[in-house]
């Protein structure tokens, strides 16, 4: 038996946990190869592709090309990997689930994947306020469920106050192009050709455009900063991609995974097993570049380490407000610069330095172990001292409060200035 499954722009992966199904013999590969290559035919974006793997399926049916995969894991497995060989396509995969035992009704199985969606909170992981005004969102998939746009309207008004966004998608693996519309409508004013979908069974395309409107503010004139990891696939490309060529984001990361393809979902029942199939049926068409990211990826302007992309985009989303004289707080920017500064690149104490500065400054004291500058005020907790500039220090650890080293005429220490981020500083004068 076969059914259409659902029309989504990204399938997961489906995963056998049986481990007492019975084995598949070749009469039951050679049916569902048989019905895998006439959907194949039917529905796949290329048509010479489809046409070459559906001579694949019945030739490998034919010659007992998996006769030694009886396990339903390796099957599809197989499957999967004989299809890509030709296709090149990573959206396409054949999965497996056991059905029931008993007479029960064979409907979809599983958890309820809208259940499962409200407990990941629909992708909308961690909105958070960074240092300099600029907000944060970590979203891990573009939810199709309609109950997911409450939260993505209520995490973009949240983030309208922010000087300076970055998204990050750096675990993202796809979703549904109506929650890239509904973000999108959020970063333009007025309606945007966002992408195209060509669907070759009905040889139509379908537009995506951004929405005319929008509940609450608009983000239209913060700069927006997309984190990418090589992990990063389908929708949350497509997402990265249109931004770039649209000239709204800077993408920091890594090139993204490279499949654009739409995907349509089939399941086929036999005695024991319930076979899946997710198939591309349709391609992506930017309006901007004419093509898409299928196998290629989308790379990012600034190329780095998934692991370094946050903090590379807050330094550059800080610089980049400096430049641009945005901000109401200049200040409060360039003490968020400067404290992201000394963690990424620390400005080394001299052993000079470090030899002057040890002693004792009224309730601040400074102390010196290994090579290592400690500060400590009376009874309170100690922090090593990192160096952001020349007589400018920071506390590991602590993003409120840094020390200023004051000198004389001379050079020589004559107090510390303990300086916070609203503005207040005190002077504490070196003991005699």
């Amino acid at each position: 038996m076969r059914t259409l499954l659902a029309c989504l722009a990204s399938l997961a992966p489906i995963v056998c946990s049986a481990q007492d199904l019975p084995t598949v013999n070749t009469s039951v590969q050679a049916d569902l190869a048989d019905s895998l290559a006439r959907d194949l035919r039917e529905v796949y974006i290329f048509e010479d592709k489809a046409e070459a793997m559906a001579r694949m399926l019945k030739d490998g049916a034919a010659s007992g090309a998996w006769a030694d995969h009886s396990d339903p894991h390796l099957f599809v497995e197989a499957l999967t990997r004989d299809l890509r060989g030709i296709c090149e396509d990573l959206h396409l995969r054949v999965g497996v689930q056991p059905l029931p035992l008993d007479d029960e009704p064979r409907g979809p199985m599983g958890p309820d994947p809208l259940e499962q969606a409200r407990q990941s909170n629909f992708g909308f992981q961690k909105l958070e306020r960074l240092e300099g005004n600029v907000g944060y969102l970590e979203l891990s998939g573009f939810s199709g469920f309609p109950e997911a746009g409450e939260v993505a309207v209520a995490s973009m008004n949240w983030l309208a106050g922010c000087d300076a966004l970055i998204i990050d998608l750096r675990q993202n693996g796809g979703g549904s192009p109506s929650m890239i519309q509904l973000l999108c409508s959020y970063l333009f004013e007025g309606p945007r050709h966002l992408n195209s979908f060509y669907i070759r069974q009905s040889d139509t395309t379908q537009q995506f455009w951004t929405q005319n409107r929008v509940q609450g503010r608009r983000l239209t004139d913060q700069p927006v900063y997309v984190l990418t990891s090589s992990r990063t696939f389908s929708a949350a490309e497509e997402f990265s991609y249109n931004l770039k060529h649209m000239e709204r984001a800077t993408l920091v990361g890594e090139t993204t995974g490279g499949g654009a393809h739409p995907v349509t979902g089939y399941f086929y029942d036999f005695e024991h097993w319930r076979f899946t199939l997710s198939m591309p049926y349709g391609r992506a068409i930017n309006p901007v570049t004419g093509t898409n990211w299928e196998g290629v990826g989308v790379i990012p302007q600034v190329e780095c380490p998934s692991t370094d992309a946050l903090q590379v985009a807050h330094r550059k989303a800080l610089e980049d407000l400096l430049a641009a004289g945005d901000g109401e707080d200049r200040d409060g920017i360039q003490w968020a610069l400067d404290g992201l500064r000394a963690q990424s690149d620390p400005l080394e104490i001299s052993r000079k330095t470090a030899k002057e500065l040890e002693g004792d400054y009224g309730p601040r004291h400074i102390t010196r172990r290994k090579g290592e500058l400690y500060y400590q005020r009376d009874e309170r907790p100690e922090f090593r001292l990192v160096g952001i500039a020349e007589d400018l220090l920071a506390l590991e650890g602590m993003d409120t409060f840094r020390l200023r080293v004051e000198r004389d005429e001379e050079g020589r220490i004559t107090a510390l200035v303990g300086l916070y981020s609203n503005g207040n500083r005190d002077r504490s004068p070196r003991d005699r």
